[in-house]
């Protein structure tokens, strides 16, 4: 990094907070010497914790809030209720200019609705959606939506794979980005009439900024056939953990036969470097880092259950999506591709407010996974 960067902390969020928020930072600042973190918590829980780590106050400025979202909050809810809570308060620090970026572990729902109604989003764009990267036989595959959209229409879709191309083509260099939509069969009848729709949009699309491969299969995720797949966020949150599940049940397997008798042992001892490398390409902690797309400004959502290590790859995610001005490139790509005019939709978030019944949130925003 050529120059400071600054990163909003929601330290309150999450299964194992803010013992892992603290710990992350004092593994991602050993990669990132020149940033500098603003944490939003409760200050008599964080003091111990950067008196026990020096260097991490360094490099920290605390901001005390002693209201936090809980992780069975409805989103609306915490809309309304929650505008001093540690995670509303990060993430206005990036609509204010204080923080380039915000990470938290906290509620999916209501991160993703604090996020749209104080970031606003992209024009063109109607709802953000969590991109990630997920390792594949060609490297690594952004997939999208991972869980903030559970119900899908065919614009939201069609939105996705042109963010997802952006992402894919700043973040992992591909272009042009080959996109596919995730689906039953390849077959261009396979698939629901939201799915086949946007699939004919794709097609007919003109000049598009990405490659569209058309229809693929589940198995084509970690076959890397593509460079991104977009799908529905339900689809893709089971879709994920399911990944996260088989990568846990095959490394059990391996233990369990690694210790089955002595020659196994013995084979272990002479595999143990490349099983190593193994897993390290399978732990879902170095993935760690769902980015919300869309938005006028860098979101990224951790896992509510991850560990320091898996906080601290969320953290790198946000730093190094900073750094290379995302957000700008972005906008500037959806303006030379004028995606307001191609996509049909003017991108302005609904008016909010806060106090009243009607929040102007997507109707499954209740139903986001959590």
């Amino acid at each position: 990094m050529s120059k400071d960067v600054v990163i909003a902390l929601d330290a309150m969020g999450g299964d194992h907070a803010p013992d892992i928020v603290i710990k992350g930072v004092d593994i991602v600042r050993v990669q990132f010497p020149q940033a500098r973190f603003l944490l939003f918590g409760d200050e008599k829980r964080l003091a111990p914790l950067l008196d026990a780590h020096p260097g991490v106050k360094e490099v920290c400025e605390v901001r005390h809030t002693d209201q936090a979202i809980k992780g069975e909050d409805k989103p609306s809810q915490a809309l309304r209720k929650g505008r001093q809570s540690s995670m509303r308060l990060a993430i206005d620090a990036v609509r204010e200019g204080e923080a380039g970026g915000v990470v938290s572990a906290g509620n999916t729902g209501a991160l993703m609705a604090m996020a749209k109604f104080s970031l606003r989003t992209l024009p063109g764009i109607d709802r953000p959606a969590i991109a990630s990267m997920l390792p594949s036989l060609k490297g690594e595959t952004v997939m999208l939506d991972l869980g903030a959209n559970v119900e899908c229409d065919a614009d939201n879709l069609v939105q996705f794979a042109v963010m997802g191309a952006d992402f894919a083509r700043a973040v992992l260099g591909r272009v042009p980005p080959r996109v596919g939509l995730l689906n039953v069969g390849v077959e261009e009848l396979k698939g629901s009439d939201t799915i086949r729709e946007a699939g004919d949009r794709l097609r007919s699309m003109e000049n598009p900024p990405f490659e569209y491969c058309g229809f693929i299969e589940g198995d084509d995720i970690t076959r890397g056939t593509v460079d991104v797949v977009v799908t529905d966020g339900f689809t893709g949150n089971v879709a994920l953990k399911t990944a996260e599940g088989v990568a846990s049940l095959f490394a059990n397997f391996l233990r369990v036969g690694f210790k089955s008798s002595l020659l196994s042992k013995l084979g272990y001892l002479l595999a143990r470097g490349g099983l190593r490398i193994l897993k390290d390409r399978l732990d879902p902690r170095g993935y760690n880092g769902g980015v919300f797309l869309g938005l006028n400004g860098v979101c990224v959502k951790s896992h509510g259950g991850t560990d320091a290590l898996g906080f601290a790859n969320a953290i790198a995610v946000t730093i190094e999506m900073v750094s290379e001005g995302m957000i700008d490139k972005m906008i500037a790509h959806f303006k030379a591709f004028d995606a307001q005019g191609k996509l049909g939709h003017n991108g302005d978030t609904p008016s909010v407010d806060p106090d009243s019944d009607e929040d102007g949130l997507p109707a499954d925003t209740e139903k986001v996974k959590q």
